[in-house]
């Protein structure tokens, strides 16, 4: 199993980075990771719901561009459903089980992802209806699919 996480824009903090590298370095025990951050477009004030919608175009075609036809793609939307970490456990399984061997998860940037991206999404997730920063839900993401990975080897994890 590959599981990729596209996300929008670049980690820049030093203690993301490190909660990233952590999370990359348990995950290898369970599966092959490859993360992809794409460019994301400068988001001014005042812009208009045009402009907005121009920089979510630009950045769907570079998430676009990195998505593997044969992915079952998980796209992260406020809107999305709400699993417990046992249930995202179960539906990793699931996948794993009827012969999707890659999986893919997107995180959006500021201004969330373009109908495109949503389109070719299989699975919207929320983990909650508040918003969070894209370096931050990235983080809590790996945290969750390394959770996942523990819950269906069985492994002891914390509730």
């Amino acid at each position: 199993m590959k599981i990729t996480i596209i996300t929008v824009g670049k980690l820049k903090e030093k203690y993301w980075k490190q909660a990233v590298d952590e999370y990359v370095k348990r995950l290898g025990a369970y599966t092959k990771l490859e993360l992809i951050e794409v460019a994301d477009e400068k988001d001014m004030d005042n812009m208009s719901e045009k402009d907005i919608e121009i920089a979510k175009k630009k950045e769907a075609e570079r998430i676009l561009a990195k998505v593997k036809d044969d992915s079952y793609v998980y796209t992260l939307e406020i809107q999305g459903k709400q699993l417990d970490s046992v249930e995202l456990a179960r539906h990793i399984e699931h996948n794993m089980n009827i012969g999707k061997s890659r999986l893919t998860f997107i995180i959006g940037g500021s201004n969330g992802l373009h109908q495109s991206v949503l389109a070719r999404s299989n699975f919207a997730l929320s983990f909650s209806k508040m918003t969070f920063p894209h370096q931050m839900m990235k983080v809590i993401l790996l945290e969750q699919v390394y959770r996942a990975f523990r819950i269906m080897k069985g492994q002891a994890y914390h509730k």
